[in-house]
């Protein structure tokens, strides 16, 4: 059987063989308000059905669903159905887990990342398959804490499935149901919805765009929202709190960082950009980005949504030209999979000549180094969770954004291993020749 590794780089070739490439620019829509007034919104480029990206068009916003989620939270503190102090179990009796220290997780702690929750100690695969929020609560029950509920913060995706699931237990109502009569209806987000289906998104591959289904899984509180530009227009100007949906006291508990919660609040978090402090949460939802800023104290808010994923972050580069009134910087990405595609194709070079003519190694060891790049494609999910401080990260994610990343580790290791067969067999040809001469 093949490894996993040379699966995946069956998987890209096949995807880059079989998608299709877009010749004209993937979309981006952009909105800034200010107060009350919606300032600007703008939308261009293309879905992949051909169709020009407007300010209506639906577009996955991945992790900015938590914002909302923890709003329709707030919105039963607000109606004294639910305490941010008290125990999740209070409302959602079948949360288990192994770790005894489940029990004392609060809402809050949800809401502001100290649940103590971490990727590496739950199954994440096993959630990702859930059907409903009741069969992910329910995949938990093996699971541990990382750490004692409310005394770290842990970016985890968990943790807003599980605040979702109190929403629909409290509620009454399934969660995008709930969602759609206590958030989206209240502010007129029309368009707006949980687990719809927009169009295809698409990724980078070395220059042209490709479409590409999203990965299977998923997808309520941490990620699952579908929105417009125009409906993300009315969602800021709630932010900057015009409008019924909370009450003063809730919506600042909605900006505030927890004091352990290495600045992230409940779907916000402190940034400094063009020299003032924001309130910013991102998404990536492999072909889908988006960005939503505030400014607390002038009462600005900003988004940027593409229905495209890449190496480089088209989103945030343009929040920074909105918040800072310059021009959009031009995007270092096709410089970077330039670069990569430069290695791959000398990495096969450098491999045909040392097929052709491999140097006999003077120690066995020296054998060794063009295995090198195998060892580090075959970790690469390990070193990317490493880097993303935990956050679990499969093969098939790879084959996303990072495509043209995984791409090239796979050909240089591919390289490697051809140059490291050639020499071996070199090496054993030589001793068995000198072997032969000797008797």
């Amino acid at each position: 059987m093949l490894s996993r590794p040379a699966l995946m780089l069956v998987l890209l070739l096949t995807t880059a063989a079989c998608s299709r490439p877009v010749g004209s620019p993937p979309g981006l829509a952009t909105v800034v308000t200010r107060g009350d007034t919606l300032v600007r919104l703008d939308a261009e480029g293309y879905d992949s059905t051909g169709a020009p990206i407007t300010a209506d068009t639906p577009m996955r916003v991945a992790s900015i669903t938590k914002s909302f989620t923890a709003a329709a939270v707030l919105t039963l503190v607000d109606e004294g159905r639910v305490g941010l102090d008290q125990p999740l179990v209070t409302y959602v009796s079948d949360f288990r887990m192994a770790d005894e220290r489940a029990s004392a997780i609060t809402v809050r702690h949800l809401l502001n990342q100290t649940s103590g929750l971490a990727d590496y100690t739950v199954d994440i695969r096993a959630t990702q398959r859930a059907a409903d929020l009741a069969t992910l609560v329910a995949t938990l029950r093996s699971g541990t804490l990382a750490a004692a509920p409310g005394t770290r913060y842990a970016y985890c995706n968990v943790n807003y499935e599980l605040a979702a699931r109190l929403v629909e237990v409290v509620d009454g109502r399934p969660f995008a149901e709930a969602m759609r009569a206590r958030v989206f209806n209240p502010l007129g987000m029309k368009d707006s919805a949980i687990g719809t289906t927009p169009a295809d998104g698409y990724i980078s591959l070395f220059g042209w765009w490709v479409a590409r289904h999203e990965l299977p899984g998923f997808r309520g509180g941490a990620g699952g929202a579908v929105t417009t530009a125009r409906d993300m227009g009315r969602w800021l100007i709630a932010q900057a709190g015009h409008g019924s949906l909370l009450s003063p006291a809730s919506l600042r508990e909605l900006h505030t960082p927890g004091a352990v919660a290495r600045g992230y609040a409940m779907g916000w978090g402190p940034i400094d950009i063009a020299g003032r402090t924001l309130l910013v949460h991102s998404g990536n939802l492999f072909t889908y980005t988006a960005v939503q800023a505030i400014d607390q104290q002038t009462g600005e808010g900003w988004a940027v949504m593409t229905n495209s994923a890449a190496l480089g972050d088209p989103t945030f580069e343009t929040l920074l030209a909105l918040v800072g009134r310059t021009e959009v910087s031009h995007s270092e990405r096709p410089l970077v999979e330039a670069g990569l595609a430069a290695t791959a194709i000398v990495s096969v070079l450098l491999a045909a000549i040392g097929v052709r003519r491999p140097r006999r190694p003077r120690r066995l060891w020296r054998l060794l180094p063009p295995l090198v790049p195998l060892a580090v494609l075959a970790t690469t999910p390990q070193w990317i969770s490493m880097l993303t401080h935990g956050r679990t990260v499969t093969w098939p994610q790879m084959t996303y954004f990072p495509a043209p990343l995984t791409i090239t580790l796979a050909v240089v290791a591919l390289a490697g291993v051809l140059t490291f067969v050639a020499r071996l067999r070199w090496a054993l040809s030589s001793r068995n020749h000198m072997r032969r001469a000797t008797r």
